[in-house]
């Protein structure tokens, strides 16, 4: 007499290990992908907050503050840009290390560079900029001049 055999075969087992390996290689790049891509929200709220800042400092001072720190209210805790020394703040979540520039009477610059987790988002990205001017305000994304490829708005 036959016994029924119960369970499964070793090549079955290994084509289940092996479907499911094909499915996390192509998923999990997509879903890191997708997060960091959410992260950049945390970069264009920080800059929006910045750019309400300035208006409001603006309309007591004749021009825009330069420095991050008195119009955030908080002392600098991040590296901004090259060099030494902490010059910029951490964006609310901790993603984008925030700082200012090129600030006159009638426009300034205001950057999020990637810190941390966010650093190995696409390199177009790791630096996302807000460009006010006379009166209008552009996002770019990193030094390139690229009108919001990384921002949608």
């Amino acid at each position: 007499m036959h016994k029924k055999q119960l369970g499964f075969t070793l090549i079955e087992l290994m084509i289940v290990v092996a479907i499911i390996g094909i499915l996390a290689a192509i998923a999990i790049p997509a879903y890191q992908d997708y997060v960091r891509k959410s992260r950049r929200t945390d970069a264009t709220t920080a800059l929006s907050n910045i750019q309400q800042l300035q208006e409001k400092y603006r309309a007591n001072q004749t021009g825009y503050s330069g420095s991050i720190g008195t119009l955030l209210g908080k002392s600098p805790d991040c590296v901004a840009s090259g060099g030494g020394g902490n010059n910029g703040i951490k964006s609310e979540n901790g993603y984008y290390c925030l700082s200012l520039s090129g600030n006159s009477g009638t426009g300034y610059t205001a950057s999020a560079k990637a810190m941390g987790a966010q650093t190995s988002d696409k390199s177009a990205c790791q630096t996302i900029r807000l460009v006010v001017s006379n009166g209008n305000s552009n996002f770019y994304d990193d030094t390139t001049g690229t009108n919001q490829t990384c921002v949608s708005r």
